[in-house]
C-alpha cells in the first residue's frame, strides 16, 4: 500500500478485500461476477488506486449493499446525529463527483440521505443497481440534471424532483454549463 493511500479509500480497499474473502471468491470468481478485471479488483483492494463510481456500483450489486452502507461500514458506528463537518464525503475526481453521506445509513433503517454533486460536463452510467428495486428520490438543489432510468431521460432543474425504483442501468448526467447539487433519498426495498 502506498504512503500516500487517503486514510478512507484504504479502509475502503481493506473491507472490500474482507466482503470477497467472507464469501470465499477468488479475485478471478469476483471478476467473473463483477464484469470487472482481475487486475483492477486486486489493485482496488490493496489501495494502489482509488475505485470509481462505477466500479463501486459494480461491487455493491455483487455484495448486495447500496453506496452509502458500503462506505459507511469503514466508518465508525453512525450517530444519531451528524454535524455537517462530521458527514462522511467520497470523490470520484476523475468523473467529477462528489458524494456526501448526510444521514449515514444504519443496519435497523432502510433510507437514507446522500447530497451529490456532480461537476459540468460529468457523466456518470451505473450498469446496475447495487440493490435490485431499490427506491431513490432525486431533488435538484442547485443546477440542471439528466437522468436517464428505463431507456427514459428526465430533466431536472433546481427545485425539480424524480422518483423511481431502479431496476437496470441509470446515468446521471450534468449537461449544463454549470455544476449540479442534488439530494438523493434511497430506501431500500
Amino acid at each position: 500500500m502506498r504512503d500516500d493511500v487517503d486514510p478512507v479509500d484504504a479502509r475502503l480497499a481493506a473491507r472490500l478485500a474482507e466482503l470477497r474473502a467472507e464469501r470465499g471468491w477468488s479475485l478471478e470468481e469476483l471478476a467473473e461476477r463483477t464484469g470487472l478485471s482481475r487486475s483492477t479488483l486486486s489493485r482496488t483492494e490493496r489501495a494502489e488506486t482509488s475505485p470509481t463510481a462505477s466500479l463501486l456500483n459494480r461491487l455493491c450489486a455483487v455484495y448486495g449493499r447500496t453506496m452509502s452502507r458500503l462506505l459507511s461500514e469503514v466508518e465508525a458506528e453512525p450517530a444519531l446525529l451528524v454535524r455537517a463537518a462530521e458527514q462522511p464525503v467520497w470523490e470520484d475526481r476523475s468523473a467529477g463527483f462528489v458524494r456526501r453521506s448526510v444521514s449515514p445509513p444504519h443496519a435497523g433503517l432502510r433510507g437514507e440521505l446522500v447530497e451529490g454533486r456532480l461537476a459540468a460536463g460529468a457523466d456518470i452510467a451505473y450498469d446496475r443497481p447495487p440493490v435490485p428495486g431499490l427506491e431513490q428520490h432525486v431533488w435538484v438543489l442547485e443546477g440542471a440534471l439528466e437522468i436517464t432510468a428505463q431507456d427514459v431521460a428526465h430533466h431536472l432543474a433546481t427545485g425539480d424532483c424524480l422518483r423511481m425504483r431502479v431496476w437496470g442501468p441509470t446515468r446521471f448526467r450534468c449537461a449544463g454549463p454549470s455544476a449540479v447539487r442534488y439530494a438523493l433519498a434511497v430506501v431500500l426495498p
